[in-house]
């Protein structure tokens, strides 16, 4: 019995150490390194890690010497700065987007948007299909769409007559299909010459219009297709300098392949000046679909001011590794 306690105590200091130099790694930002950058991923898993193992240790540990409390001032710390990066994206925090009821949003002009990564070697279409006759939004927006997939959703046309769509075999293929007009749209490629991305005029009603930026930038790992190593996020500043000329209110959504609480996206935020929905309402952690512990936040809806939220929600999975992202939004101003 003894030894068991003994085992348990020492795995947790090996882990608790472990974890703090993981947190205070994650603080280390503009490296080369991708092993470093996605420290950031996993806060949430390290958070509750670090207050199950401190709370294993304040039990198991009957000598209280220095080593002790430096070991506690490092696992109190490192939750400190592991939660003071979640925070935002719990309820507790305040609302970087205000809300609307459906009640308010009555008198004012609505869409819905439904963000989803079908992943390209996902062949369960019938259930993508399916999701969206249900969720019936304004606007798909579909990433990692290749051939196969674009022909698979022509069922979409009948509904969505106005599309965009650019099938990849790299995982980086995007589509867009509304049933609000598209003006003057553009597909462009702002980083690599194979990861496009869309940017079109959407217009909701009469004289009604906001400007769409549909992204799917590349990770910042190593991969088969092209990835972000050694690089900065440039294709997502790029268009947070886009955003600053803006004359119409405007929304960037996307698969980001980067956490809501990035160095990256923070900058993206405060550079273009818009809202993470996200933020004071709750995590929708939208990937991994394929697992029940290593999931976070990758799929993101930026506004401008003049939205406001009526609905968001995390719609089920499909098949594929990611689950969608339902928005219903409300222009006020």
């Amino acid at each position: 019995m003894k030894t068991a306690k003994n085992i348990t105590f020492y795995l947790t200091l090996s882990l608790g150490t472990l974890l703090i130099v993981v947190t205070l790694l994650s603080l280390i930002y503009n490296v080369r390194f991708w092993y470093l950058k996605v420290l950031d991923f996993p806060r949430v898993q390290v958070l509750i890690s670090l207050i199950v193992l401190l709370i294993i240790f304040a039990v198991l540990n009957n000598r209280w010497k220095s080593l002790s409390y430096l070991f506690l001032a490092g696992m109190i710390s490192s939750i400190a700065l592991q939660a003071h990066f979640i925070f935002p994206y719990t309820t507790l925090a305040g609302k970087t987007v205000e809300s609307l009821t459906p009640a308010e949003a009555e008198n004012s002009q609505t869409f819905s948007l439904l963000v989803a990564n079908v992943w390209m070697k996902n062949e369960q279409v019938a259930d993508f299909l399916e999701m969206v006759h249900n969720a019936d939004p304004d606007i798909v927006l579909a990433m990692e769409i290749n051939q196969w997939w674009s022909q698979q959703l022509t069922a979409l046309q009948e509904m969505y007559p106005h599309r965009v769509v650019y099938p990849m075999d790299n995982t980086y293929g995007i589509a867009l299909y509304s049933k609000l007009p598209l003006r003057d749209t553009e597909v462009k490629f702002l980083n690599h010459k194979e990861v496009p991305s869309i940017h079109t005029q959407v217009k909701v009603s009469g004289n009604v219009s906001f400007v769409l930026h549909a992204m799917h930038p590349v990770p910042p790992k190593p991969s088969k297709y092209p990835d972000n190593i050694g690089e900065k996020a440039v294709s997502l500043l790029k268009v947070g300098k886009m955003v600053q000329q803006r004359q119409l209110p405007t929304v960037v959504a996307g698969d980001f392949n980067d956490v809501a609480w990035s160095k990256t996206s923070r900058l993206f935020g405060t550079e273009s000046k818009l809202g993470d929905i996200r933020i004071g309402r709750g995590l929708y952690n939208s990937f991994d679909a394929t697992s029940l512990i290593m999931r976070w936040p990758l799929d993101h809806i930026y506004v401008s001011n003049e939205f406001k939220v009526v609905i968001i929600q995390r719609l089920p999975k499909f098949g594929s590794d990611h689950f969608p992202i339902y928005v219903k939004l409300a222009l006020t101003e």
